[in-house]
């Protein structure tokens, strides 16, 4: 089968990586503000008001029903908000205004490079790069049939200007969810060699479990040092003024 001139493959990728924000491995930060578990879950229950996954979870959201979510398997939490969590003004690469996708790798350093490159860009509008972030692997199994890019790597939805190249991508997502597939195989934009899949669907992404973690640091310029795998007791130190900064990649 072929959508749009572009080959379908039935894939299975045993493990593949996704870098999460270790903020989001944590306690909640709502923690320090109780005394007690029941205060704790309380205002849990009054935050997941405002949770789009929780949200998502309980009765579905514009464009991703509940029913297409993952429930009692391990980080379904983690699964359920990279699809819950879209960003309205900005769509990424296969992913539209409505909708996430599950953004990984075949390797970290290909995750390192993506993400490295789109904090860099949001460090340049802030006009100073300094930062310092930590993000955990997140490894998963995936198969099923996948739109395959890698035999064309100059397809207009792999261009470098998000501008041109991201609603192609978001009209290929589409096709490819409408047909049935799992996701899109794609080299990656950002790290020479590497290739990318974007799970267009929560189900595709199975045995969720966490890896090492690495460190990116900014010290006044755009390109960031690279620390890792940290030790348990590095990776455990808290941050100095660590920055609010997205955890994936368009």
């Amino acid at each position: 089968m072929l959508i749009d001139g572009i080959p379908t493959v039935t894939e299975a990728f045993p493990k593949t990586v996704r870098l999460v924000s270790t903020a989001r491995l944590r306690d909640s930060v709502l923690k320090p503000l109780v005394d007690s578990d029941d205060e704790l879950a309380l205002l849990s229950q009054i935050e997941g008001a405002t949770s789009a996954r929780l949200t998502a979870e309980d009765r579905g959201i514009t464009g991703l029903a509940a029913r297409e979510l993952v429930y009692d398997v391990p980080h379904a939490r983690f699964i359920n908000a990279s699809f819950a969590y879209a960003k309205p003004r900005e769509p990424n690469r296969f992913n539209g205004s409505d909708r996430g996708a599950w953004y990984a790798a075949l390797d970290v350093a290909t995750c390192l490079a993506e993400v490295g490159f789109h904090l860099t860009q949001m460090l340049a509008d802030t006009g100073a790069f300094f930062a310092t972030v930590d993000y955990a692997e997140m490894f998963a199994s995936m198969s099923g049939e996948f739109l395959d890019l890698r035999p064309v790597p100059d397809h207009p939805a792999l261009g470098a200007d998000k501008a041109a190249s991201y609603p192609v991508g978001n009209t290929l997502a589409l096709q490819a969810r409408a047909a049935g597939l799992n996701g899109i195989i794609y080299p990656s934009v950002r790290h020479r060699g590497g290739t990318c899949i974007a799970a267009l669907r929560p189900a595709a992404v199975q045995s969720v479990r966490q890896g090492d973690v690495y460190r990116l640091r900014w010290q006044g310029h755009p390109t960031p040092a690279i620390d890792g795998p940290l030790t348990a007791a590095d990776a455990a130190q808290p941050l100095q003024n660590p920055p609010a900064l997205a955890s994936t990649w368009p």
